[in-house]
């Protein structure tokens, strides 16, 4: 049985045996990390490539932490080395985020020997996300939409519209009001076709049945065009 005492070492001269665990630990916590995202995530396409990343950036924080040791110099130095490298990669979910620097924390504890602290952190930081996962704050609710639409420029249908939304939705909130002019063929210059204005409302249900009502209600205004009602959805971006 390995001696802890004997593979710490010292972080100026660290032994073989301290970087070999070092470098296995940081692999197992942040393959943790990754095996956690997989079964927690809502992606219905796992991202490969940022699994992947997941495991290697906290290989490759270990590596830094213990290359740069004690010294003033090495960290100055790190860091210059470090500015010249322009990341470009945009994180578009705050949750994957999250995990990127959850794996960088883990690999950062092994780098500087914090061996306890990386394994209890990840652990916990695993066990908290799948309670996240089956509590009510990670189901998406089926009873947010987004409705567009276009009318004539002097339509009176959205005031009734507006009427139709308060009957069957516990709020709504209009995100988007846009006159344009649609472009028909055969139309004599001079004789500009009737502009439009295209709307877009958020909104939540009151219940799960009033969306087929809200539907129906709102198909019979005659001046309505392009009528599209949806609900939320997965993203698919990282």
């Amino acid at each position: 049985m390995l001696d802890y005492l004997t593979l710490q070492g010292s972080t100026e001269n660290p032994t073989f045996m301290t970087i070999l665990l070092t470098v296995l630990l940081s692999f197992l916590l942040s393959s943790l990390i990754a095996f956690t995202y997989q079964k927690t995530t809502r992606y219905v396409k796992t991202p490969v490539d940022f699994l992947q990343a997941i495991i290697l950036v906290a290989i490759v924080a270990a590596m830094v932490m213990q290359a740069i040791g004690d010294s003033l110099a090495r960290g100055l130095g790190m860091l210059g080395a470090l500015a010249i490298i322009r990341f470009r990669t945009n994180l578009r979910e705050p949750r994957n985020m999250v995990f990127t620097f959850a794996s960088l924390a883990a690999g950062i504890a092994c780098g500087v020997y914090g061996f306890v602290i990386g394994i209890v952190g990840t652990i916990g930081f695993c066990t908290v996300t799948f309670i996240l996962k089956y509590s009510p704050m990670s189901r998406m609710s089926p009873l947010v939409g987004v409705l567009s639409f276009n009318v004539p420029k002097y339509s009176e249908d959205v005031p009734e519209l507006e009427a139709i939304l308060n009957r069957f939705c516990s709020r709504y909130t209009k995100t988007r009001s846009q006159i344009y002019t649609p472009k028909i063929k055969g139309i004599v210059e001079g004789d500009p076709p009737d502009k439009k204005i295209d709307y877009e409302y958020h909104f939540k249900l009151i219940n799960e049945q009033d969306g087929k009502n809200l539907d129906t209600a709102l198909s019979a205004l005659e001046t309505l065009e392009s009528l599209k009602i949806s609900f939320e959805n997965f993203p698919e971006k990282i």
